[in-house]
């Protein structure tokens, strides 16, 4: 016991190499320049370590991120890892030392340089109480950024979204700040790289409004008639908007096509327009009865 014991201890405390795998971010970025990366945005760092520390990064493996100094593409067009292990050492902890980093060397294409303007859009994840729920437009402050980088990819790019925002059993507006997420696109620069957010929420009811029926494709026939000629729609609607929504913000259609060409023996009520954030209950009745003279 007393030998393992010793065997451990020096085990322990002696110096060993460890290899993690760690995502680049390009800093000090040349702004007359555009470039793309022609290696993967991931390197394998070589760590001098202490046992202990070995078996802990094991036991609990960690995504790191490891900066790379692009000052030096003003006059070239690679960069040597070998001659920022300074830089990147004082990234790690004392106690990790980096020693290595493969590939040593990273190579870029340069292309023109362009700006636009695109949108910011918000992914959400929420949850409401009961009865709550979005009653309006999301808002974002500012409302679009400047995206900056080679030609050929801010050209594709049509909008960007934030970090997903979450939120559990929600019945209060949200309001926070949100990070402009690049989606791994290493090489583009966005301003302002964050977004305030603004989530309406309120309470929900329901609201029962009686919409009459259009028929289509009766310009054929002497007479058509539905019975009944009108539909009942219960809606959830924002109890602040219950008296702003009328039947003329709706429209309800049965198509005479579904008889004249699969038979159908009462035709399917389909709901074509309705007010955004009001969210459609049932539709009563479904389908219609109908008798046409030709």
């Amino acid at each position: 016991m007393i030998s393992l014991m010793a065997w451990m201890l020096i085990a322990i405390s002696n110096k060993y190499t460890f290899v993690v795998k760690s995502s680049i971010e390009y800093v000090n970025i040349p702004e007359e320049k555009a470039f793309h990366p022609l290696q993967s945005d991931t390197v394998h760092v070589s760590l001098k370590m202490s046992g202990w520390n070995v078996l802990l990064a094991k036991m609990k493996p960690s995504v790191t991120k490891v900066q790379v100094d692009l000052s030096t593409l003003a006059n070239r067009s690679f960069i040597v890892f070998s001659n920022q292990l300074g830089f990147i050492n004082r990234q790690f902890p004392t106690e990790r030392q980096v020693v290595r980093i493969s590939p040593d060397t990273l190579y870029f294409d340069f292309s023109r340089q362009t700006q636009r303007k695109v949108e910011v859009r918000v992914p959400t994840n929420i949850s409401f109480k009961r009865q709550y729920g979005v009653i309006g437009e999301t808002q974002t402050n500012p409302k679009h950024v400047t995206v900056t980088g080679p030609y050929e990819d801010v050209g594709n790019i049509d909008f960007l979204e934030t970090d997903t925002v979450y939120g559990t059993e929600v019945h209060t507006d949200i309001r926070t700040v949100a990070n402009v997420n690049r989606k791994q696109r290493t090489n583009i620069t966005i301003h302002p790289a964050v977004a305030e957010v603004t989530i309406p929420v309120g309470e929900l009811t329901e609201k029962q409004i009686e919409v009459p029926l259009h028929v289509l494709h009766s310009s054929q026939y002497t007479s058509v008639r539905i019975i009944p000629s009108k539909v009942t729609i219960t809606a959830l609607v924002s109890l602040k908007d219950y008296a702003k929504w009328t039947a003329r913000d709706f429209e309800a259609i049965v198509d005479l096509d579904n008889w004249t060409k699969n038979q159908v023996k009462s035709l399917p009520v389909r709901l074509i327009k309705f007010p955004e954030f009001c969210e459609i209950v049932r539709i009563e009745p479904q389908n219609i009865d109908f008798f046409v003279r030709k």
